[in-house]
């Protein structure tokens, strides 16, 4: 493609935020400290997890870089992003989550194989860009449309960036034709991070948004748009990122067995306190394995705040998060917002973003030692399982069993 230099190797990688934690050098994918995710509604590009498969591409000449739309249709088309700059603007706020979030705590009870992240490969941006039913229509395919006469029922996006998994091609994959033509579902080719241009780690100079779906689909980097009879055959549609019971091992597997996994689960996660935590004085620090606090007393309980982020996948809200700070015995309930000061209802589209997260908050007086937990219940009353092992898969994806951590009580005589 003209104006495009994909490097080969990984020496011209972007600069990052210093305070990521990376958990694969080459390709390049790190997260933000959990506590960061709920300083802001909008999580600043800088902590925004970085999700690579391979060397980040570079573009050379934004004039020259295009997009050709093609497969089985009348009429292909060739778009510059002076065309796309032409079509309506939408600004859409929606949380990205890498289907690997939480792999770590999942890999305790059982090995899988994936990239180790911890809670933090998820964040929520506004998008701006173009929206892919308008584009769609400009090779005359109608909004609505569930299959083109030629028998196209697919949208494949093709990336710039190049992958070992697909053998040095690259990286792709698809979403059903009537959901990238509905308006509503608000399927973004996004130019457009929280205001400012795409940086080259999130796709610059165009990507693909799909709201509530596993990130694996919204593809960045993106060189052209096939309009295909079929899902998309590559690698991370058809041996990767689906879901299978904790029975199937390497040994058994079977990829055809299962459809590429698109929406996600309902999810949440407390982010104001680590995996353990000493409390003193009313405030949390982490307890690492050399930490050892020699106590002048031993109040009975504190007071503490708990904190932390939930969110559903195919657009739907958050009716409630449940906190326990008995390891799930009893539980309250916290409260639920988006914005500081706004009231948030669940699927009420003239008060909260459907396609985004929800932070909550409540608090609690807390023995001397404590297991807290959190689980989230959607608006179609899906809750997150209680356990991990139930939902453990070979490749580690979806982990939304109850979210735990641990806090004790100690007063350091230092």
């Amino acid at each position: 493609m003209p104006g495009i230099r994909g490097p080969s190797d990984y020496s011209r990688e972007p600069t990052r935020h210093p305070s990521l934690q990376i958990n694969a050098k080459e390709p390049f994918n790190a997260e933000p400290p959990r506590s960061a995710l709920i300083t802001s509604y909008v999580t600043p590009v800088e902590y925004f997890y970085k999700r690579n498969h391979g060397p980040i591409p570079i573009v050379d000449d934004i004039d020259r870089y295009s997009v050709s739309v093609t497969g089985v249709i009348g009429n292909s088309k060739e778009l510059f992003m002076k065309d796309i700059w032409k079509l309506p603007k939408y600004n859409v706020a929606a949380t990205l989550q890498c289907a690997g979030n939480r792999r770590t705590a999942m890999s305790k009870t059982r090995t899988v194989k994936g990239v180790g992240w911890d809670v933090a490969a998820i964040g929520n941006a506004v998008w701006g860009g173009a929206k892919l039913a308008d584009v769609l229509e400009l090779i005359g395919i109608p909004k609505y449309t569930c299959s083109t006469q030629s028998g196209g029922k697919h949208v494949e996006f093709v990336s710039i960036d190049k992958c070992k998994e697909e053998n040095g091609g690259p990286y792709k994959a698809s979403i059903p034709l009537l959901q990238a033509t509905d308006p509503e579902a608000d399927v973004l080719l996004a130019y457009e991070m929280n205001g400012e241009t795409l940086n080259r780690d999130h796709g610059y100079p165009l990507r693909v948004v799909v709201p509530g779906v596993i990130g694996a689909r919204s593809v960045k980097w993106i060189e052209s748009i096939n309009i295909i009879s079929e899902e998309c055959q590559g690698f991370f549609m058809q041996k990767d990122y689906k879901m299978f019971p904790p029975r199937v091992n390497w040994d058994n597997i079977d990829w055809s067995t299962r459809r590429p996994q698109m929406d996600f689960p309902v999810q949440c996660v407390i982010c104001s306190l680590e995996d353990v935590n000493v409390v003193k004085n009313g405030k949390s620090d982490l307890l690492t394995h050399q930490g050892i606090f020699l106590t002048r007393w031993f109040p009975s309980s504190v007071k503490i705040t708990i904190k932390g982020y939930a969110v559903s996948g195919g657009g739907r809200g958050i009716e409630r998060v449940d906190v326990s700070v008995d390891g799930g015995k009893t539980w309250v309930e916290a409260s639920r917002f988006q914005k500081y000061g706004s009231s948030y209802i669940a699927d009420d589209d003239s008060k909260s973003d459907k396609w985004a997260w929800v932070f909550f908050e409540t608090e609690a007086e807390i023995p001397w030692s404590a297991e807290i937990v959190a689980k989230a219940v959607d608006s179609a009353a899906n809750v997150q399982p209680e356990k991990v092992e139930d939902v453990w898969n070979l490749r580690g994806i979806l982990n939304t069993s109850w979210h735990r951590v641990h806090v004790q009580i100690g007063h350091s005589n230092m």
